[in-house]
């Protein structure tokens, strides 16, 4: 891939100096985006989980005083640097899972989680701010539902959310490979070849709220997949949900150049992500605005207790980096947003349940 690494400010059509265009080439090359716990660091983690167990905290009640990590806690503080501003993907390794006590799992998972972000997201209507990624019979075919509770493939896409958060409880039996590449990287490799795609797709594109609308709202968004804002550079795409949104007849038809240009992205994905593995206990963090991602179709264990199953968490960080006014008229309208992200609808109540549902 093109386009040198550097520090902005980027300009949308000219190739993004943004440090989080690495190649997979190059998070081959080293592992500086992986953070190996030590024990010091695990016994940090397990006495923040007693101490909230011991006071029996509501999920929503746990924040960065509620879980001390007196010295991991400045280590993470680093890497929500690095997260925001820097490669935007970190893969935290050693975290023991006890899959007979999935409510420690849990809070490990989110006192982690809460010394990164500054406040959870809703991940979907229902209000889950612990979300799970678990087959349970549903297809994102179907425009109702949604693909992490399925097992087929999913297209490259992003999270609703500054950081998008994943903690590995157990793996397939076979496929469920979780991979990234840098959207960036995916912009300059297009810019360089086929600069009226990156232009097609500078404009907005209209996206499927698929049934999560919030109140108030249509439902239907329209947002562009490549955005530079105050000089620093932001993506998204959801092909399943801008694929689906032209069900609706008041939804303007996607040109040809854009459907060109989608598909483009996903081939350019498909040859040039980058698989960090994903063992149990493993966390991976990314910045949505400039990560794709996806997982392969998989075959499940038969037993309900081996079934591939991911805890989620999606992150809201007050100082990420400046987004242009689509975000936030995606949830609402303007100066009512102090910040985009998440998923809502007219009875929406935050939980945090232990099971997928």
């Amino acid at each position: 891939m093109s386009g040198s690494r550097g520090t902005g400010p980027d300009v949308l059509m000219r190739p993004a100096r943004d440090p989080a265009g690495w190649t997979a080439g190059e998070m081959a090359a080293t592992q500086d985006w992986l953070h190996p716990l030590t024990d010091r660091e695990r016994a940090e983690v397990h006495d923040a989980v007693e101490a909230v167990m011991a006071r029996d905290l509501d999920f929503l009640a746990i924040d960065r005083d509620a879980f001390p990590l007196p010295e991991l806690g400045p280590k993470l503080a680093e890497i929500r640097a690095e997260l925001l501003w820097g490669r935007g993907i970190v893969l935290f390794r050693g975290l023991d899972v006890d899959l007979a006590d999935r409510h420690r799992a849990a809070v490990a998972f989110w006192g982690i989680a809460m010394h990164l972000g500054d406040e959870v997201l809703s991940q979907n209507a229902k209000g889950h701010v612990l979300g799970h990624v678990r087959d349970i019979g549903q297809t994102r075919r179907n425009v109702l539902q949604r693909g992490p509770y399925s097992r087929e493939a999913m297209p490259y896409h992003t999270d609703c959310c500054d950081l998008a958060g994943l903690y590995c409880l157990h793996p397939a039996r076979r496929g469920g490979e979780s991979t990234v590449i840098s959207s960036v990287a995916v912009y300059n490799e297009l810019l360089e070849r086929r600069p009226d795609l990156v232009e097609a797709l500078s404009r907005p594109i209209y996206r499927d709220r698929r049934g999560e609308v919030p109140p108030g709202m249509d439902e239907w968004y329209a947002i562009p997949v490549f955005n530079v804002h105050e000089g620093w550079f932001s993506a998204t795409i959801e092909p399943t949900y801008i694929g689906s949104a032209e069900r609706f007849p008041e939804v303007p038809r996607k040109s040809d150049l854009q459907r060109e240009a989608i598909a483009e992205v996903q081939r350019i994905c498909e040859a040039q992500h980058f698989s960090m593995g994903f063992r149990p206990g493993d966390i991976q963090f990314i910045n949505s605005h400039v990560t794709f991602h996806t997982r392969s179709a998989y075959d499940d264990h038969p037993e309900p207790e081996r079934k591939r199953h991911l805890f989620r968490i999606w992150l809201k960080c007050f100082d990420g980096r400046p987004l242009p006014h689509w975000f936030y008229d995606r949830h609402g309208p303007r100066g009512a947003v102090d910040r985009p992200g998440g998923i809502v609808g007219a009875e929406t109540v935050p939980s945090a349940p232990l099971e997928a549902a």
